[in-house]
């Protein structure tokens, strides 16, 4: 067990890393690669570092900084913390109706899970354990996925990726169904008898679902992710479900632990993906990712952003011992690749997180000060 300690700052910062090429998703494009990091120092001078959601929309990643280090650092100026999930549990409290008031339960989720991340960062450090191993992880082995893959050049872009080490592979549809089809045909030859996945991102109504989602059975798909929107009723879902024979994930767009427990009594995702950046941070998605886990259900976290909250992802991941697939995003990004530690090599298919305390890394975050907008 780690001491008690106190809070003695915490601080955001933001960063946009500019795209020539944009990452492109069935409800809109991202022309640049938006991320928040959030820096917390202890009194004894040690730091930990997290990172929180902010992709959409375009204009929120300073918005979101902004509620850290104008409203929520001033709140735990001096804290004394014995355990992050306390600081988790009092801040999602203390700030309920003001999210309820503002239509914001989103911003101030995302801000309160960085601000959790780099808080089991600390904690870890502090007890001098890899992150991984102290949440009850038995190996920092596990297997990956190249994600992010466009609609044009998927083939190219899952060639790149490839050369870098993957084997598995998840495609963007949700577009043209002919050019869909198309992009699976040739990746599925790339990927021969390996893993390959679908992402809808909601795109889908549930009859253009019922009509599009049997004919990808012939590509021997992992799973067919998010083909609805997140917030249809769970009839729907049943009914695309009992549709196809495709398994179906989604779980990015659920946020908390009550809202899990009911998809997974629902039994309709064969592959739940929280994504810890966006809500829960550790505290609550490794909650989470157990009761999955113990659903007997495959635990994949989500993450599309930078380097901290991928690491984040991986240390969940082996912590709950489900066995799932690593998320990681097959764009160019150097707020992503500069700080992912470990999760940057790569070999057929794998990654080993260190034995390293905490995340496994110190982030030189003058490296991309030409990217900071606050």
């Amino acid at each position: 067990m780690t001491s008690a300690f106190k809070i003695r700052s915490l601080q955001a910062f933001c960063y946009r890393y500019p795209l020539t090429t944009p990452v492109v998703t069935s409800f809109g494009e991202m022309r640049d690669r938006p991320a928040v990091f959030v820096r917390l120092e202890d009194d004894d001078g040690q730091c930990g570092w997290g990172e929180l959601w902010c992709n959409f929309p375009a204009v929120g990643p300073e918005h979101r900084t902004r509620l850290i280090n104008e409203m929520l650092a001033p709140m735990l100026a001096g804290r004394a913390v014995t355990h992050p999930s306390e600081v988790f549990e009092d801040l999602s409290a203390a700030t309920s109706v003001l999210a309820l008031q503002s239509g914001e339960p989103g911003p101030f989720a995302q801000a309160i899970a960085g601000i959790d991340i780099a808080l089991w960062d600390l904690f870890a450090k502090r007890a001098k354990t890899p992150l991984w191993r102290l949440l009850g992880g038995a190996s920092g082995r596990m297997r990956v996925y190249a994600s992010g893959l466009n609609p044009t050049g998927s083939v190219a872009m899952a060639e790149a990726a490839m050369r870098r080490g993957h084997r598995a592979f998840k495609l963007k549809i949700g577009f043209d169904p002919e050019r869909d089809r198309a992009n699976l045909r040739e990746l599925r030859k790339l990927a021969g008898d390996g893993f390959l996945a679908t992402d809808v991102n909601q795109g889908w109504s549930i009859e253009k679902a019922l009509q599009l989602a049997p004919p990808l059975g012939d590509f021997r798909l992992a799973w067919l992710e998010e083909p609805l929107r997140a917030d249809r009723p769970w009839s729907e879902w049943r009914r695309l479900q009992e549709g196809s024979t495709l398994p179906i994930a989604g779980g990015e767009n659920i946020a908390g632990r009550e809202n899990f427990a009911a998809a997974l009594k629902e039994g309709v995702l064969s592959v739940v993906q929280p994504d810890a950046a966006k809500w829960g941070g550790i505290t609550g998605c490794i909650a989470v990712a157990r009761e999955i886990v113990a659903a007997k259900r495959i635990y994949c976290p989500h993450f599309l952003g930078a380097g901290i909250g991928l690491l984040t992802s991986a240390h969940l991941l082996a912590g709950s011992g489900g066995g799932g697939l690593l998320e990681v995003d097959s764009n160019d990004n150097p707020l992503r690749q500069q700080f992912c530690g470990a999760i940057a090599d790569i070999k057929d298919g794998e990654i080993v997180l260190p034995e390293t305390p905490g995340l496994g890394i110190e982030p030189d975050i003058a490296a991309i000060e030409k990217y900071r907008t606050m």
